[in-house]
């Protein structure tokens, strides 16, 4: 399994996943499952995946390699689309073309056909957006009033989130709400594990302002992980208990 979440803000975009794959208790691997496609000064669009690992690195390859789109007839990649809603469709259409060429003999063997992206990202002349697709290939879209997205294990990192994250945050501190939801995750769920992948893009600067690989030795965020429990500790000795156990 995995948890991926990305943050869509006026100041720009937030994205952090994490890296192990499980098939299985004694079968744990690390891959990358945070893509970049940059052209600067042109577009930054970030692409992130749960689900099978042999379905997301096909789309991810599709995306990347281009292929020809049953909507428009042209053979179109992240590189190339002129929108990011068009990257969404695109997205969505690449899923589909993996079912459709990998999904009977998957459900021959039983496997289910699991998969989740995040696509985020602004194309010179356009909005910053941030979109969900699904594995049938259709997608909805982060807004101001819910400006976060997760995919994966999302329901340990999702009440830090509900509790603060906010449209109008510094990146900054969207980083830290990213990283105490993942943190959150780690803590109750080993199917999601060390290192973490961060990138991080300013709006309407068409260049990545950070990517950043997170290990178990990474300063800060052990700091952070230290920190955030102590917090939570003495926030808990600090409320009263109920009046009505007197």
């Amino acid at each position: 399994m995995t948890y991926c979440v990305g943050l869509r803000l006026k100041t720009g975009l937030v994205m952090l996943a994490d890296t192990r794959t499980n098939a299985g208790v004694d079968n744990i691997a690390t891959f990358g499952k945070l893509h970049l496609f940059e052209a600067t000064g042109e577009r930054v669009i970030m692409l992130a995946a749960s689900g099978n690992l042999a379905i997301t690195q096909s789309v991810f390859n599709l995306v990347s390699d281009g292929f020809e789109s049953a909507t428009s007839g042209k053979v179109e990649s992240l590189y190339t689309v002129q929108s990011m809603f068009r990257a969404a469709q695109l997205v969505g259409e690449a899923i589909r073309r993996v079912y459709t060429t990998d999904g009977e003999a998957m459900k021959a063997q039983s496997v289910g056909f699991e998969v989740a992206m995040l696509l985020g990202g602004q194309i010179k002349g356009r909005e910053l957006r941030l979109f969900q697709v699904y594995s049938a290939g259709n997608f909805i879209e982060a807004t101001e009033d819910t400006p976060f997205l997760q995919i994966g294990e999302h329901k340990y990192g999702k009440p830090i989130l509900d509790r603060a994250a906010r449209h109008d945050i510094e990146l900054g501190d969207a980083v830290k709400l990213a990283l105490v939801s993942m943190d959150s995750t780690l803590r109750s769920n080993l199917t999601v594990g060390l290192p973490l992948d961060l990138a991080i893009y300013r709006r309407d600067a068409l260049k990545i302002a950070l990517r950043r690989r997170i290990t178990e030795d990474d300063p800060y965020f052990r700091g952070l992980r230290e920190q955030w429990s102590t917090a939570l500790r003495e926030a808990h000795k600090h409320i009263p208990p109920p009046d009505w156990m007197a």
